[in-house]
């Protein structure tokens, strides 16, 4: 394996985990579940870009960012309003007293589209909006804490505020936003319906390839230059400061890029579900969010995308199965993990896997054996003898 493509994939190691994560993806879930069950995964899946942005922001950066459903929600509601608009021409809705804007914007007697609104009538421009938008608003919160050297548990405290007030905005501007119910009744992009089971395992596709790139870059920049200074700051930080390295500027550009990560899953969740509301913007879904890097594996990219895909199958099966205890049992399985696997499903697997080797190693020991019992038979010589004559060559 050459240097770049090592750099890239994590090693022989890393392109194993990628590999059996891809077989789960492309191969495993869509030949063994249902469309109905292949929409929820990629739902899942789509949370799984938000945890793999913890992963570089709070794992190797070591900032607990309590509000990634932020930049989860400005992507959503990019794509919400790119769809809305789509589903609003004049045809549509010319029921409504101003036939051609948003239906919530006509209940509550909003005669025009607002300004903001006007460049989501274009995908392409939608897309860049998604990307550019997320990771400036990323880059004001970063410079107006990290400049001043706010980090820790006050970063983390603050991130939920601002989660907060965004949601409760969101709301307040039911004109705008739709309020509380959020941006619903979406079905096409460009015409294409969503909303039928082709449609559903076109999504399903795109949403796995594109959460493989992000873990790709990820990959690629926790393999640079870069990416170990980012270790040292989470360890060491005053270190790395005396060193002449500008800490604050590291850290303002990881968290812009989680919050791309992050913008890029809340935009597929709007495909793919075809809603978005503000319930996907507070504080419950970002901590909800660091729950499933958590229970992953906080170091871990691939590890991240287990935990998130674990917590979810297990919401679904005990709220269908014990719907009256579903949330004790979440809460006393993350209470276990916290407790007993502090590293993750990562670490359980690091721990197993290294046994594992272990046997192998010792396998591959004992066959060594009983292949040199059977040369020193052959010669007439014991094990014994063996071993004394290499050990005196050695000391030789």
């Amino acid at each position: 394996m050459n240097a770049s493509l090592s750099k890239l994939v994590g090693g022989k190691e890393g392109l194993v985990g990628l590999a059996v994560l891809a077989a789960i993806i492309f191969v495993v879930l869509p030949l063994g579940v249902d469309i109905f069950r292949l929409n929820l995964v990629g739902k899942y899946l789509t949370y799984a870009f938000v945890a793999v942005s913890l992963v570089l922001l709070w794992g190797n950066g070591g900032i607990l960012s309590l509000g990634q459903g932020i930049f989860f929600g400005l992507g959503g509601y990019g794509m919400a309003m790119f769809m809305k608009l789509e589903a609003s021409d004049p045809i549509t809705t010319k029921i409504q007293t101003t036939p051609g804007i948003p239906d919530f914007m006509d209940w509550n007697q909003i005669t025009s589209l607002p300004w903001f609104w006007e460049p989501f009538k274009s995908l392409p421009l939608t897309i860049l909006i998604i990307l550019t938008i997320p990771a400036l608003f990323a880059y004001l919160i970063g410079f107006a804490m990290f400049k001043r050297r706010v980090g820790g548990v006050y970063f983390a405290i603050i991130t939920q505020a601002i989660a907060l007030i965004l949601s409760i905005l969101i709301v307040g501007q039911q004109g705008f936003t739709g309020g509380v119910n959020g941006i619903t009744d979406l079905k096409t992009v460009w015409g294409w319906d969503t909303r039928n089971d082709s449609a559903k395992y076109i999504l399903y596709y795109l949403n796995g390839f594109l959460l493989f790139g992000a873990i790709l870059l990820s990959k690629y920049v926790l393999n640079s230059k870069f990416g170990m200074l980012l270790l040292a700051m989470r360890d060491k930080e005053e270190r790395v400061r005396f060193s002449g390295y500008d800490v604050s500027n590291f850290k303002i550009f990881i968290f812009c890029l989680a919050a791309m990560i992050s913008a890029v899953g809340g935009a597929m969740f709007t495909l793919q579900v075809g809603f978005m509301s503000p319930s996907f913007v507070g504080i419950v879904p970002s901590i909800e969010m660091v729950i499933f890097c958590a229970v992953g594996g906080r170091a871990s990219l691939i590890g991240a995308v287990y935990g998130t895909l674990f917590v979810n199958f297990g919401k679904t099966f005990f709220s269908e199965s014990y719907p009256e205890l579903w949330l004790f049992i979440m809460g006393g399985l993350f209470i276990a993990v916290v407790m007993f696997f502090p590293d993750g499903l990562a670490g359980v697997w690091a721990k197993y896997s290294h046994k594992l080797n272990f046997f192998k190693k010792k396998s591959r020991l004992t066959t060594a054996a009983v292949t040199d019992s059977t040369k020193i038979d052959a010669g007439k010589k014991t094990v014994k003898e063996i071993d004394v004559t290499n050990i005196k060559g050695a000391k030789a």
